[in-house]
């Protein structure tokens, strides 16, 4: 195992006691829960003891330090997640906005972030085994705290004397009692790196090698066995692609075809086109939300794997009219922008179906001005609700809910949310969909069904399982041939499954279906 990857760290920002300060808490007058007196469980819990003595009370009057203002939004942004379940793309760009952070203090604030939100599972074992007691019985924010302490330790080049201080400061404001125990716990993380803590704790590679890569690369045991049966076993490549996971990804935009066109829009943000999608732009950083070309609907920001699916089912060979597509759950809008602005070149005309209210408002929010047309409805009532009648369509596409595993590295936290219990739902979900889009598909006509998982009960397993029962004659495109030409490790088809470390994209599922 390589050793771990440590960034520069960014110019220490101004600190800021006035914003500590400043800052209320959600639940009760702090919102780093200053007004605690422990740092162990809730309630002075004194089972168990530790190695530091963690458990003696601090009869000093807490001290309110300055924490710095990077550090201190990340610690927010991290609690937010744990504690609200939140989603970290959502609150930490409001965050970092309300503390009046850009450039290298917001670069610095959104790596702590992402970075102890990855690392997350990895991170909570080493302060299990340096605490002496496990990291569920420690107090939620002296928690937090520790995992930020522990990612700056182990995986920057912020120097451990800073990192240590400066955890220990911020415990001071969440937790005062436990002070001495964040030292003691964070001093003795210090004294080895990342790969001494792995050949310290992982199990033996010769004899479970999954237990091995889910500690050392930080992703659930589960979800590791899960991403190796979708590479065929070779646990070379699955090492590669949970590297890639724990990797920041870059940031996609899709120039609307007709609207905009990439190499110019590229030149206009500073970015570069895209390797693959004919609509793609990498954008090199920044807020993609404050671009001009997106406020005025020229660009979205989309991963370029979902561009290419959306452009897959536009090319599929059809014969006979072309001028009524679906998507069957749009939201919030993706998809529906690249197929909506593709539809308007042709001629054609989207119907976007989203059951939930509020992402049907983003669906049309993000259509507005193209040919779209946004139903809020459930997207299995098709023949049963007039608007969506049965062998109606010539193009579908079912971007089907799912587990997101394909996605971990742009939502870190949704890796440890997720269970194998969620999948007989929803995969019972992605076969009942697919077989209403078979069903309003006219005959000739295609349907592009799409995961953003690689997980194979709800790839290979969903389609054939629904191509199986629907009752109607479908037979398999191969979908190799819709995607730019050259394109690697495609595999033997008819399907495609696209990877973060093959082509730089999320693991996107494809497979078209014709309507017999």
């Amino acid at each position: 195992m390589t050793g771990p990857s440590r960034p520069d760290r960014p110019a220490e920002g101004e600190r800021s006691r006035g914003y500590a300060r400043e800052q209320a808490d959600r639940r009760s007058g702090d919102r780093f829960g200053g007004d605690r007196e422990r740092g162990d469980r809730p309630g002075g819990d004194r089972r168990g003891g530790d190695r530091f003595g963690g458990d003696r009370r601090d009869t000093r009057r807490p001290v309110r330090p300055a924490v710095d203002l990077p550090r201190q939004v990340a610690y927010e942004a991290i609690a937010a997640v744990h504690r609200d379940d939140a989603f970290a793309n959502l609150v930490l760009p409001t965050m970092l906005r309300e503390a009046g952070l850009s450039g290298r203090d917001a670069a610095f604030a959104t790596e702590l972030t992402y970075g102890t939100l990855r690392h997350t599972g990895t991170l909570d074992a080493i302060v299990t085994d340096a605490a002496g007691r496990d990291v569920q019985r420690i107090d939620p924010p002296v928690r937090d705290a520790l995992r930020l302490g522990a990612y700056q330790l182990l995986h920057t080049r912020v120097p451990a004397h800073a990192a240590v201080s400066s955890t220990v400061d911020l415990v001071r404001r969440v937790g005062p009692g436990a002070t001495g125990f964040a030292n003691a716990v964070l001093r003795e993380i210090a004294g080895r790196d990342a790969d001494a803590w792995v050949a310290k704790l992982a199990p033996a590679e010769e004899t479970d090698p999954i237990g091995h890569l889910a500690l050392a690369y930080s992703h659930p045991q589960w979800i590791v066995r899960a991403f190796a049966e979708a590479l065929g076993g070779d646990l070379g490549e699955t090492t590669r692609l949970l590297i890639e996971d724990n990797e920041r990804p870059p940031v996609h935009l899709c120039a609307r075809p007709g609207l905009a066109d990439p190499v110019a829009l590229a030149d206009e943000v500073g970015g570069a086109p895209g390797a693959f999608s004919p609509y793609a732009v990498y954008l090199p950083g920044g807020a993609p939300g404050d671009l001009a070309a997106v406020a005025d609907g020229r660009a979205h920001v989309q991963d370029e794997g979902s561009q290419l699916v959306a452009d897959a089912l536009a090319n599929a060979p059809l014969d006979g009219p072309d001028g009524r597509w679906l998507d069957l759950c749009a939201g919030p809008g993706g998809k529906s922008g690249l197929l909506g602005a593709l539809a308007a070149t042709r001629g054609a005309r989207l119907t976007a179906v989203e059951v939930a209210e509020h992402r049907a408002r983003l669906v049309a929010q993000a259509t507005r001005g193209l040919p779209v047309t946004v139903l809020h409805t459930d997207g299995r009532s098709v023949g049963d609700d007039p608007k969506l009648p049965e062998g109606h369509f010539d193009r579908v596409l079912v971007d089907a809910p799912c587990t997101g595993l394909g996605s971990l590295r742009r939502r870190p936290e949704s890796r440890w949310r997720r269970q194998p219990a969620d999948l007989p739902p929803l995969t019972r979900l992605q076969r009942e969909l697919l077989t209403a889009a078979l069903r309003a598909v006219r005959p000739g006509g295609v349907v592009a069904y799409v995961t953003c998982s690689p997980h194979v009960v709800e790839t290979h397993v969903t389609v054939t399982e629904a191509s199986r029962r629907c009752g109607l004659p479908v037979d398999f495109v191969d979908a190799r041939p819709l995607l730019p030409a050259g394109m690697p490790g495609l595999g033997d088809g008819p399907t495609v499954q696209l990877w973060p470390h093959r082509h730089g994209t999320d693991a996107m599922f494809l497979a078209v279906l014709r309507r017999g």
